[in-house]
């Protein structure tokens, strides 16, 4: 048998965005989320909005063949995999000298949170162009810069809670962003008001943005 694939600290992530296919199978759906959980996946099912997918599932695991299973009892399910997103938790660079309780919350989150049913994921780099180049910056300037957009977000505390895992190497942006929220708005505000922040406006790129409400998997499957 395969040794475990897991990152030396933290957990991995997918996000998988699905589709069902004629042959889906609802019941083969709850079946492949119990298993995974029952490995130690934390599993995360969404109902999606608009064309982009109709599911999304969200899986965190220390190794990374579990999810592997995961994403194979989607398939066996009769769910068409359109789009996806591999990370891993991590601790930023400029989170040095935080407790280490507020370290664990991010490299081990427990989600989904309660009460916060809307979600939303997008992935994001920072730019490196000419005039725009964020590696060139010195690390006091992007801690500086990282402070204040800290800062905004921590105005949304109680309404929104942010996972930001980290991409680079693994998938086609440098981050991936997975936000939970109490209401709908609650999303957009905190999206549109960090992007006023300098990290945002002037050094990040955004992928495509994907929103929908966590819904649990034997819900979900009446939804499809």
């Amino acid at each position: 048998m395969s040794e475990p694939m897991s990152p030396s600290i933290g957990l991995a992530v997918v996000h998988y965005f699905c589709k069902p296919l004629p042959q889906f199978d609802g019941e083969a759906l709850i079946n492949a989320v119990k298993a995974a959980e029952n490995s130690g996946v934390t599993v995360v099912t969404v109902s999606m909005l608009g064309h982009k997918a109709d599911v999304a599932v969200m899986g965190m695991a220390a190794d990374m063949r579990e999810l592997k299973a995961l994403q194979t009892g989607l398939q066996h399910a009769g769910l068409e995999i359109v789009d996806s997103y591999v990370s891993l938790t991590e601790v930023s660079e400029y989170a040095k000298g935080m407790p280490q309780e507020m370290l664990n919350a991010r490299l081990y989150p427990q989600l989904p949170p309660p009460g916060k049913n809307a979600w939303c994921f997008y992935p994001m780099s920072k730019r490196r162009n000419t005039d725009q180049n964020w590696f060139t910056l010195d690390y006091d300037r992007r801690k500086e810069l990282m402070e204040e957009h800290g800062k905004s977000g921590r105005t949304f505390a109680g309404r929104v809670i942010q996972l930001v895992t980290g991409s680079a190497g693994l998938d086609d942006f440098e981050w991936g962003v997975t936000l939970f929220g109490v209401h709908p708005d609650d999303l957009k505000e905190v999206v549109y008001t960090m992007r006023y922040d300098e990290a945002s406006a002037v050094y990040a790129e955004f992928g495509a943005f994907y929103v929908g409400m966590v819904t649990p998997v034997e819900e979900l499957v009446h939804q499809i």
